[in-house]
């Protein structure tokens, strides 16, 4: 590492889709600020607000929700009410990939909650949060609509069925928190 550069932040804001370390977020004051007057500072444009941040960051980052919240004086639990009530709203970055698992009867009774719990524990990702690398998203929904063949897992929109915990771990493990040259394309084979 060169003298005076720092290791990028995994965990800093960023603009979406870019990979960890890669195009900061802007200053939450300025963005705050822009925000809110784009809106003449109307507490009733609170959701559009908000869905302007996560616009601006991929997310809704807690400094910046502390921030507008001060800025129209409501408290700001009525902003978490709000991003935890819209399955829309993001409280923590999003990763470079979507992992979807089907975790729906005819899934979970071929297994897939064995691999959910797998996935949790070897990637050290929360259901509906991201890995600590930024690779990628993990959300485990209760159905898919594609039980004839379970248990059913989509990567960036590619469908993978019949699948095992061994099959999910490679899968996975071929996921890059850096994009490639070739775009994503690479990670869906």
């Amino acid at each position: 590492m060169q003298q005076g550069k720092q290791e990028p932040d995994p965990k800093a804001p960023r603009a979406p889709g870019a990979a960890p370390g890669e195009a900061p977020a802007p200053d939450p004051a300025e963005l705050v600020e822009r925000i809110v007057a784009r809106y003449e500072g109307e507490i009733g444009m609170l959701i559009p607000m908000m869905q302007d941040v996560q616009a601006d960051c991929g997310y809704l980052p807690a400094g910046v929700l502390r921030r507008l919240a001060r800025r129209l004086e409501v408290p700001l639990s009525r902003l978490y009410s709000i991003a935890t009530f819209y399955s829309s709203f993001r409280l923590a970055p999003k990763g470079l990939h979507d992992v979807t698992l089907c975790v729906g009867t005819v899934c979970y009774l071929k297994g897939s909650g064995q691999i959910s719990e797998m996935v949790c524990k070897e990637f050290q990702v929360e259901p509906g949060g991201t890995t600590p690398d930024g690779a990628f998203s993990f959300q485990p929904v209760n159905c898919l609509g594609a039980c004839a063949v379970a248990p059913v897992m989509i990567v960036d929109g590619v469908y993978h069925d019949g699948i095992t915990a061994d099959s999910v771990r490679t899968i996975l493990q071929g996921l890059s928190a850096v994009p490639s040259a070739a775009g994503t394309e690479e990670a869906k084979t």
